[in-house]
């Protein structure tokens, strides 16, 4: 039995009012990562944002400024990752999965 263009209409508006809760959604969920064993710890939002990055400052050594730096990167890019993987998840459960253009990875 074919769908007439008005339920289809219906169902696609529907599911934008999903995409766009789950995407508004993507901001309250977050994930943390550290590294350098647990020297810097970031905290990320699924829609992308770095929401804090904490050093401890045993860490701070002048002379190693390049540990340092790398240790603050490799925290990122897990946060960012995780981040990511939290907005498929997301996203996922509205699209079941479609893999919609222009959905996640959101950035």
């Amino acid at each position: 039995m074919a769908m007439n263009m008005q339920q289809i209409m219906r169902q696609a508006r529907k599911m934008q009012e999903q995409l766009a809760a789950a995407q508004e959604g993507l901001k309250d969920i977050e994930v943390s990562a550290s590294a350098g064993g647990g020297m810097v710890k970031v905290t990320a939002t699924a829609d992308g944002m770095l929401s804090s990055i904490t050093i401890d400052p045993d860490a701070l050594d002048p002379e190693d400024v390049d540990l340092i730096q790398d240790t603050i990167l490799a925290a990122v890019n897990e946060a960012l990752s995780s981040a990511r993987e939290a907005a498929d998840q997301q996203m996922g459960a509205v699209t079941g999965g479609m893999g919609l253009p222009g959905m996640p990875g959101m950035f």
